[in-house]
């Protein structure tokens, strides 16, 4: 009987650019460090971060209609720091972090307990991202 050894976590590897991307989107957001900490573990539903919900949970800073919670939840997927859970049917409603979040997400859990507050340049450079993107 022959063992094959176990494969070791493969890391991967982001440029600069992505990764700054991607915390600039993440700090700007309307959202906190324990939504993305509570994503490291598992899904979470959009009704649990919309609306009053989101507040009870401590996932955001203000109360987000279901439709302001889903478009910047979109554009963190559009970033590359999450995705939307999959089951037998398809899509869900829950939203999980992606190897890059993970990262960003681990390394600001080091650090302290809430995100990094923006500078106002990182909010302008994250509107254009955004319109940017939504233009083309």
């Amino acid at each position: 009987m022959s063992f094959l050894p176990a494969r070791a976590k493969q890391s991967v590897s982001y440029s600069s650019l992505t990764i700054t991307r991607a915390e600039i989107a993440l700090c700007c957001s309307s959202f906190k460090l324990s939504l993305f900490t509570a994503m490291l573990n598992h899904g979470v539903p959009l009704p649990t971060i919309a609306e009053s919900s989101g507040l009870q949970n401590n996932y955001t800073k203000k109360a987000l209609s279901e439709n302001q919670a889903e478009a910047q939840l979109i554009w963190l997927i559009k970033v590359g720091v999450l995705r939307r859970e999959v089951d037998g049917q398809g899509l869900t409603d829950s939203f999980r972090l992606t190897p890059l979040g993970r990262q960003i997400v681990t390394k600001w859990e080091k650090q302290g307990n809430s995100l990094p507050n923006p500078t106002m340049s990182e909010r302008i450079i994250n509107l254009f991202n955004r319109w940017s993107r939504l233009s083309l």
